[in-house]
């Protein structure tokens, strides 16, 4: 993998940030997805994913990264209002050698105490299709998935094993989620944050 290679493949994704574009190359070994991880140091210009020698880089858009960031901002709100410890790791690389997958989720949170895997991962979804992204979580053990795609949250939750689909999360049991997810598209960062933070502190169900 080099820079080279990711030009070829990305050649129209600065282009005021609008373009998303997803590559997907076969037969790379592990070693080979540790260095390529090395070589991207810590830019945020890709997300990657990794499943069974199978690698995904994906470069995601100006209004993926505006949601994912509302979304972050609404959520840790939530939490300091309501006094819940969380540890926000972002787009920290989690990944799982003996489980050959690897993932850097959009956001993911340790609720409670500190862990070495999270336990939610938040990713937003604007183009389909790509590598199963809940057989990685699976893989590595993060105890809940929220997918935002289409303006709605789709709740996951690790049980026995197998992802389980949710009306609510079960990692944070009084978050209406269907009711969080009318700020994340107000327009005006701030007034999203000052509307919810004013929603959290008169409301006593959540």
């Amino acid at each position: 993998m080099t820079s080279a290679l990711l030009n070829d493949y990305f050649p129209l994704q600065v282009e005021n940030g609008y373009q998303e574009e997803k590559f997907f190359t076969s037969g790379v070994n592990w070693p080979a997805y540790e260095s390529f991880l090395t070589f991207l140091g810590n830019s945020s210009r890709y997300r990657v994913a990794y499943l069974l020698e199978t690698l995904e880089i994906m470069s995601p858009s100006r209004n993926h990264e505006l949601d994912k960031k509302a979304i972050a901002r609404l959520l840790e709100v939530y939490l300091e209002e309501k006094r819940i410890r969380f540890w926000g790791l972002g787009s920290t690389t989690l990944k799982n050698k003996d489980k050959q997958a690897g993932k850097e989720p959009d956001e993911c949170y340790c609720i409670g105490t500190d862990k070495d895997i999270p336990d939610l991962a938040i990713e937003v979804i604007y183009t389909s299709g790509g590598i199963d992204t809940l057989e990685i979580y699976r893989r590595l053990g993060v105890t809940e998935v929220w997918f935002w795609q289409n303006q709605q949250f789709t709740i996951y939750c690790l049980e026995n094993d197998t992802y389980q689909t949710k009306p609510n999360s079960q990692v944070l049991p009084n978050l209406d989620l269907t009711f969080m997810s009318q700020y994340v598209t107000i327009n005006d960062p701030l007034e999203a944050i000052t509307q919810w933070r004013e929603q959290i502190k008169s409301n006593t169900t959540f």
